[in-house]
């Protein structure tokens, strides 16, 4: 249903549908993309999931793990909370922190806190472009979101969990840094390890989203870290690498979760 038709009435008889159709009586309701718009928007199309779950419909993902899978701090922050390993960060508003950082850092990532896709991030290694960039977040008033840069070689790992198992992953290869299919990076199937298998387990968990893209990255010392974990991820891309039916996963699962 589109997020653009959503009208939510409160009084003698409150409900919430999308145009015409109801969504009070949905037995279940599965959460894509939310379209972009304004912060009113956005904030109107989260607090309707909320009011779905309020009123005992099931919501696959939750408004609140949408909420904390869409922002890069605090999926970062309930990650270390729960002891798993992703990479060293610092967020905040002055521009003298985010310098005093990357000198600290080195070689950095500047994310938007809100975003996906790989679209709006920037490597940042040496002082002069550390000025230009932090200057352009500085002028549009913006947040430094800066995330160490873990070495790579260009590939990553994305595994898609569904409940409480995962589905398939996929490994990720690009000329660069980025390693987005999205970005024009080429996708292969890979089995994981089960340390790296219960470690995307864990990370979905941790951020309380019932299904889930988790980005994995390989270490230089032979480690994994955590990148980051999308709460409303594409698979597109991962069936046609692996041949795995994630939508059928996903229809498995909704069918244990609608209420009766």
């Amino acid at each position: 249903m589109p997020y653009e038709g959503l009208v939510a009435t409160i009084g003698p008889a409150p409900s919430l549908r999308s145009r015409t159709t109801e969504l009070d009586s949905a037995d279940v309701v599965l959460t894509r993309i939310i379209p972009s718009g304004s912060l009113e928007q956005i904030i109107f199309r989260v607090d309707a999931l909320h009011r779905l779950e309020d009123r005992g419909a099931p919501v696959v993902n939750s408004a609140r793990a949408i909420e904390r899978t869409v922002d890069k701090l605090w999926t970062s922050a309930l990650l270390e909370q729960c002891g798993l390993p992703t990479p060293e960060t610092v967020v905040c508003e002055d521009p003298e922190e985010a310098f005093a950082a990357f000198r600290r850092l080195g070689d950095i990532i500047v994310k938007p806190l809100f975003g996906s896709m790989g679209l709006g991030m920037i490597r940042v290694s040496d002082e002069e472009s550390a000025w230009r960039v932090f200057r352009v977040i500085e002028q549009v008033r913006g947040v430094y979101y800066l995330q160490h840069f873990v070495p790579h070689e260009g590939r990553d790992v994305r595994a898609f969990v569904v409940g409480e198992r995962m589905v398939a992953a996929i490994e990720r290869r690009a000329p660069g840094w980025k390693t987005n299919v999205s970005r024009g990076g080429s996708a292969s199937a890979v089995a994981l390890s089960l340390e790296w298998e219960q470690l995307a387990l864990r990370a979905a968990r941790a951020v309380g989203a019932d299904y889930a893209g988790v980005d994995l990255l390989p270490t230089a010392d032979g480690g994994v870290t955590v990148l980051e974990v999308n709460g409303i991820p594409g698979w597109k891309g991962l069936e046609a690498a692996t041949g795995a039916d994630v939508a059928g996963a996903l229809v498995d699962y909704l069918a244990g979760r609608a209420r009766a």
